[in-house]
């Protein structure tokens, strides 16, 4: 960092109305408009989970969304669950973006894994044995199969990660700031 430069300090944060969204552009439109008009109202009435990546005025960088979900055993590749359930339990990872001011540095890595350490946690107490996301396009697969998730063989865009896949992952502590 060069003399004088400013260090941006971000923390993952449960989305709170303080928040500030409104300037948020990652550059898909279907993504900016849920964080600026649906996010509050669905993480409020517990249709999803919302987490933001903010600086300490609120702005937000980034943000994701995990929800309880199932998947049917027969779309799953044999080798990916045990057990004798039509139904695997799983967590949704619905959406994840990055402000286009942040792209290109790691930030929707950092999200990813601070979406899988929240999603392992959460398994403790809701259970489920997968994640899953349906990757927006080859850009956000690309971002997911960094991350471990593998595509599911007749549907390509929609991944998934085993939970006993995240738990071996080496986390640190996930309320630790972000430095840029």
């Amino acid at each position: 960092m060069s003399a004088g430069a400013e260090q941006l300090v971000f923390r993952h944060e449960p989305l709170d109305r303080h928040h500030s969204r409104a300037a948020f552009s990652c550059g898909e439109p279907r993504l900016d408009s849920y964080l600026q008009r649906y996010a509050t109202q669905d993480h409020s009435r517990h249709l999803a989970s919302v987490f933001v990546l903010a600086d300490s005025d609120g702005t937000v960088a980034a943000f994701y969304t995990l929800n309880a979900a199932g998947v049917e055993r027969e779309v799953l590749p044999p080798s990916a669950i045990r057990g004798p359930y039509d139904t695997i339990p799983a967590t949704l990872l619905g959406r994840l973006a990055v402000d286009r001011r942040y792209q290109g540095r790691h930030l929707g890595d950092l999200v990813l894994l601070n979406a899988l350490f929240r999603a392992l946690r959460q398994s403790a107490q809701v259970a489920a044995a997968l994640v899953i996301v349906d990757a927006i396009d080859e850009r956000a697969a690309r971002l997911y199969g960094r991350g471990g998730f593998a595509p599911l063989p007749e549907t390509p865009s929609r991944l998934y990660l085993p939970m006993a896949t995240i738990a071996r992952y080496p986390f640190t502590d996930p309320d630790l700031p972000v430095i840029l």
